[in-house]
């Protein structure tokens, strides 16, 4: 089972739902804004992927969080808590799939490993 993990109204992630849409590969979509995120989930992904990957420091998010919480986020146990309160500042889409975790939307990138 394919999950893309994100919030609909992200323009990245909503180009690849219709990437994947397009390319007929059925998927779960999973708004972690409103269902949220479990602890043992960002875990995996921080040992998939790490945890750089996963922060988008990019963000008005992230440049909105105060110096203690950016601090907190430096270690995975730490970020967890962060992700978990304000999971805008997970980099999206996470696209979860039987045998791996990526982040972020490449057309190019996607259809390799599709082969689509």
């Amino acid at each position: 089972m394919i999950t893309l993990y994100g919030i609909p109204n992200c323009n990245t992630v909503k180009k690849a739902r219709q990437w994947l849409t397009e390319q007929q590969i059925d998927y779960v979509f999973h708004d972690f804004k409103k269902q949220g995120v479990s602890a043992a989930q960002l875990q995996g992904w921080i040992d998939a992927i790490g945890l750089d990957k996963l922060i988008n420091r990019q963000g008005t998010t992230w440049r909105g969080l105060s110096e203690e919480l950016k601090a907190q986020a430096a270690t995975p146990a730490g970020a967890i808590a962060v992700l978990q309160a304000q999971p805008s500042i997970i980099k999206r889409p996470v696209l979860e799939r039987p045998d791996r975790v990526s982040v972020g939307f490449n057309e190019a990138q996607w259809a390799e490993e599709f082969g689509a």
